[in-house]
């Protein structure tokens, strides 16, 4: 099965926007009891979120998962900082290159794969304000010739 795919439950859209993706990593994540079925309402977000190497391990930051509505006393909190499961050769491999300047770890979606939640990690380059401009417009053009070729095919 390929990286990324699985019952889709989290995505940041706005991490292609704003970064060049270079690489990509499968990672597990610890998360608590009513966690996890929080996430499986769809209740997660991924779109402030970043992922930082702490002591050799791998945590995600600023991800926000809504309190389970049956919950009660055993909720977590929200914005709880959530460890990331890789190899050790994979997190050297990512502590190598985030040590180059303008290389950042993005969780890109997050999904289910045979009954585990998995978050889809990026290795990024920060994109500047004329590249997203570029991004658009081919975006944009693109567009313009998909509606150009539909309208064509309907005559």
């Amino acid at each position: 099965m390929p990286k990324g795919s699985g019952k889709q439950l989290a995505q940041n859209k706005k991490a292609f926007h704003d970064f060049f993706i270079e690489d990509t990593f499968e990672a597990g994540i610890v998360l608590q009891g009513t966690e996890i079925k929080s996430i499986r309402a769809g209740k997660a977000n991924l779109k402030d979120s970043f992922a930082k190497i702490e002591n050799g391990e791998l945590y995600l930051h600023n991800m926000h998962v809504s309190p389970y509505e049956q919950g009660n006393r055993y909720n977590h909190d929200p914005l709880r900082t959530r460890k990331l499961l890789l190899h050790k050769k994979e997190i050297n491999k990512l502590i190598g290159e985030t040590k180059e300047t303008g290389y950042t770890i993005v969780p890109l979606k997050m999904y289910l794969k045979n009954g585990f939640a998995k978050v889809l990690i990026g290795l990024g380059k920060g994109k500047k304000q004329y590249d997203k401009r570029e991004d658009l417009k081919k975006k944009e053009a693109k567009r313009d010739i998909e509606r150009a070729f539909r309208d064509r095919q309907k005559m």
